[in-house]
C-alpha cells in the first residue's frame, strides 16, 4: 500500500471521527434518558464494481456503549 492510499484512509477516518464525536455529543444533549447509549458503527464499501465485485466485500461493525454522566 503506498503513502497516498494510507493518507486517504487516515483523512477519511479522521473526518469520520470528528463528525461522529460531534453528532453523538449533540445527540446526548438532546436525547432523554439516564442509561448508556448502545451504538453500532458500520463500515461498508459502496463502490460500484460492475460485474466483478470482490469475493469478500468490505464490511466492519463495531458495537459499544457510551456512558452518560
Amino acid at each position: 500500500m503506498d503513502d497516498n492510499t494510507r493518507q486517504d484512509i487516515r483523512a477519511l477516518l479522521k473526518s469520520f471521527g470528528i463528525q461522529a464525536d460531534e453528532t453523538i455529543s449533540g445527540y446526548l444533549d438532546r436525547a432523554p434518558g439516564e442509561g448508556p447509549l448502545h451504538l453500532r458503527i458500520t463500515l461498508a464499501d459502496l463502490t460500484d464494481y460492475g460485474s466483478t465485485p470482490p469475493a469478500e466485500p468490505l464490511h466492519l461493525e463495531i458495537e459499544g456503549q457510551v456512558r452518560r454522566s
